[in-house]
């Protein structure tokens, strides 16, 4: 017999029906749409309240503007009072400045006490209405004469003109009672008064009705599509009349005074009611899906006791780095194998993580290999801290190390592990009694999306790993599809760099720099270009890196210091003969002891003057073993070569070694240019590296100047040269000679198209 449901049981069977996720979502749309409607009634209310304030500025506006003109009469009327005698012809000019100055009357009137208009302006296209008499029924001659008695001013009121039209009259009078010599009258048409009083957007956006004591006297915008909905009306305070107003504006200006905030809570609810039901569907799905959970956690618990016997079995089979203690490269293949088989059984990812340590090359030749071995122990401790039943961490070689993270449910388990690496290089490392910060690259690889084997995934790790080095270093990167193409590319192109030299492939390119105090090009930079015969001409970018790193860079820093000897050699009785040209240094090439030997020869070779020759250097390579390149920098200041920091600001910025080297120029770098004359920041800093470097005696370049306005800021605050695409981009020697000839470069007062 079956066990009778209880209340409990009633209720969970309720909730994990679908009709429960239904009624969710019908709540949800029942709240939104109440929402929805109250909201629409208050964006409403608001409307009324808006059109309420533009009607009554508007009949104040009309109001005030109205009485300016019946003063203008007003003044018409009292001229001619006190001058009875005024001449026809004087009464026109006077009447026509009106006309000019106001632009809004059909016309002006003398009428004389008999109510005929006598005098009249302009006369054209008005004739027929000289001689009429105004007082056309008993009620207009009633006002009239009250006006007249009285000496306040009458208006008529919406009329047909003579003229034609509807329009309307300000009557004043001459003097009053005894003395009454008639009425100044000026006429309006109703168009031209509303053109004149209402401002566009009043003509644009609404419907004006003009009632006179509640009839209908005029409509202006009869033919605008209006929202019936909304009106409003308001009484018109003018003497003599009883007008009110009545705005109703048309559907776009209602449009525009709608909020969107009906539709996008109706919307945000319902998205939340769809959402909320959706995510109960999920908890129903997996709570019926319990069992199958609770048979992979076993398959997990297995897994991680094979993953336990495998770690105890690390020392029996001598899998381990002498030096780090780590898992040596063979036993972390092995076990990347293994790791891969059951991964793909049970449709798991996992990840490879390849790390190099920055500048460890570097630390290991300048401080000893004792060093070396010690702060790789300092790091292999803090990166086994990681290791987990989940982690294995290893010891690849040299500069390298290798993680496996297993189980990854989500990239975001990766990401995890690569902060949690980057916090091991956090605090710097105690070596030999002293503190020295290492930072670390990282290339990713993760299964399967990166590869399908150990090998595979390696070396896509180590593409990445090359990908992230050339990012800037103290970062990481992705394998991601393409990069195998490229990185083949790489290899054809260092494998073409080889044979670069021996063909003479490379070429210097120029790029002027212009003397804010002179206006004249006294010196440029040369800069290297591959003219590679397949691939046309590359950019440094393209191929410095693999040089410095195939070793290559120093052959071609000899190249291109020949090469800029030789072009001031054949620049002897030209026009540019008077050029100073700065080539740039890599660091390797300041490490090479025959460094200055091989510039002084290229000078002797072309008899140039080394003062024609300048060698740049980044700042951060200045510092980098600041003992020796102190003593190669002041041998070549000796030979009376210029030297000049490039890239000031973005490195390190010690203020100490601009006073111990020989330095004799800053280049201050693009990054603070760009926004010198929008950010306060860079400009402070650019200031006051000009200052620094005035009072320390050392002229001042400012890279990659595009604008004038930079260009202008620049030379304010007494900067002495200026480089970039303003004045200049690189261009070759032939070029660069035709636009010194020609005089077609920027100096700072035009710019010259071509270059």
């Amino acid at each position: 017999m079956a066990k009778p449901e209880t209340g409990t049981s009633l209720v969970v069977r309720w909730l994990m029906s679908p009709v429960f996720v239904l009624v969710i979502f019908l709540v949800f749309l029942a709240i939104a749409a109440g929402l929805r409607e109250g909201l629409i009634q208050q964006d409403n209310r608001q409307i009324e309240a808006n059109l309420r304030n533009e009607a009554r500025a508007l009949t104040d506006n009309l109001e005030r503007e109205f009485l300016v003109h019946v003063q203008a009469i007003g003044r018409m009327a009292y001229r001619l009072y006190a001058q009875p005698d005024t001449p026809e012809s004087r009464w026109r000019v006077d009447a026509r400045n009106y006309l000019e100055d106001f632009g809004v009357y059909q016309a002006i009137e003398w009428i004389d006490s008999n109510y005929i208009i006598r005098w009249l302006e302009p006369l054209v296209g008005n004739e027929d209405v000289v001689g009429y008499n105004v007082a056309f029924n008993d009620q207009r001659r009633e006002a009239l004469d009250k006006a007249a008695a009285t000496g306040d001013y009458d208006l008529s009121g919406i009329i047909d003109l003579r003229q034609g039209g509807k329009g309307m009259v300000i009557y004043y009078p001459v003097g009053a009672g005894d003395t009454n010599n008639g009425y100044m009258a000026g006429v309006f048409r109703m168009e031209v008064l509303a053109e004149q009083l209402l401002t566009s957007r009043v003509l644009e956006h609404f419907q004006i009705e003009i009632r006179d004591s509640g009839e209908p006297a005029y409509v202006l915008n009869s033919d605008t599509e209006i929202a019936r909905s909304f009106s409003f009306t308001v009484p018109v305070q003018f003497p003599t009349l009883d007008w009110t107003l009545t705005l109703r504006p048309n559907q776009s200006w209602v449009d525009s005074q709608r909020s969107s905030w009906p539709m996008l809570t109706f919307a945000s609810l319902v998205f939340m009611g769809l959402l909320t039901s959706l995510t109960t569907l999920l908890v129903q799905l997996i709570l019926k899906r319990n069992q199958a959970l609770l048979k992979t956690r076993r398959e997990l618990e297995r897994e991680i006791d094979q993953r336990i016997a495998m770690q105890v079995d690390l020392e029996r089979l001598e899998s381990t780095d002498t030096l780090t203690g780590l898992a040596n490269r063979r036993f972390f293949m092995e076990d990347l194998a293994h790791t891969l088989n059951i991964a793909d059984r049970q449709m798991r990812q996992v990840g490879l993580v390849m790390i190099d340590l920055d500048r460890f090359q570097m630390l290991n030749d300048s401080l000893g290999h004792q060093f070396g071995d010690e702060l790789l122990i300092k790091v292999s401790e803090r990166l086994n801290s990681l290791s987990n039943e989940r982690i294995l961490v290893a010891y690849s070689g040299g500069d390298e190390f290798m993680i496996c993270q297993q189980h990854v449910d989500d990239i975001d388990d990766v990401i995890h592990l690569l902060g949690q690496i980057k916090q091991c290089f956090a605090e710097p490392f105690e070596v030999q009694g002293d503190a020295h910060s290492i930072t670390a690259t990282m290339g990713v690889a993760v299964y399967p999306q990166s590869g399908l084997d150990a090998d595979t995934l390696l070396r896509n790790a180590d593409i990445a790993l090359y990908r992230a080095k050339e990012q800037g270093r103290n970062t990481y990167q992705f394998y991601t599809e393409g990069m195998q193409d490229r990185e083949v590319m790489r290899l054809e192109l260092d494998k073409d760099l080889s044979q670069a030299l021996a063909n003479d492939e490379f070429v210097l390119f120029y790029q002027p720099q212009l003397n804010l105090q002179t206006g004249e090009i006294n010196s440029v930079e040369a800069l290297i270009r591959w003219q590679h015969p397949r691939r046309g001409l590359l950019a440094p970018i393209e191929f410095i890196p693999l040089a410095e790193e195939s070793g290559r860079i120093t052959e071609i820093g000899r190249w291109v210091v020949l090469a800029a000897c030789r072009q001031l050699a054949n620049w002897r009785g030209t026009a540019c003969e008077q050029l100073r040209i700065a080539v740039n240094l890599s660091g390797r090439e300041l490490d090479d002891e025959s460094l200055v030997e091989h510039v002084r020869d290229a000078l002797l070779s072309e008899e140039v003057d080394p003062s024609m020759l300048e060698v740049e250097l980044t700042e951060e390579i200045f510092i980098q073993n600041i003992e020796h390149n102190l003593n190669q920098l002041s041998r070549l200041h000796q030979l009376g070569v210029h030297l000049a920091i490039d890239d000031f600001g973005v490195g390190y910025s010690s203020l100490g070694y601009l006073r111990d080297f020989p330095v004799d120029l800053l280049k201050i770098d693009r990054s603070f240019i760009t926004d010198v004359t929008e950010r306060h920041d860079d400009a402070v800093i650019t200031r006051a590296v000009i200052n620094l470097a005035h009072n320390l005696g050392i002229q001042v370049v400012a890279e990659g100047v595009e604008t004038e306005e930079q260009l202008n800021f620049l030379k304010t605050h007494r900067c002495n040269l200026a480089q970039g695409y303003l004045i200049s981009r690189p261009i070759p020697a032939e070029d660069l000679e035709t636009a010194l000839a020609e005089g077609i470069l920027f100096t700072g007062q035009t710019v010259k198209p071509g270059l």
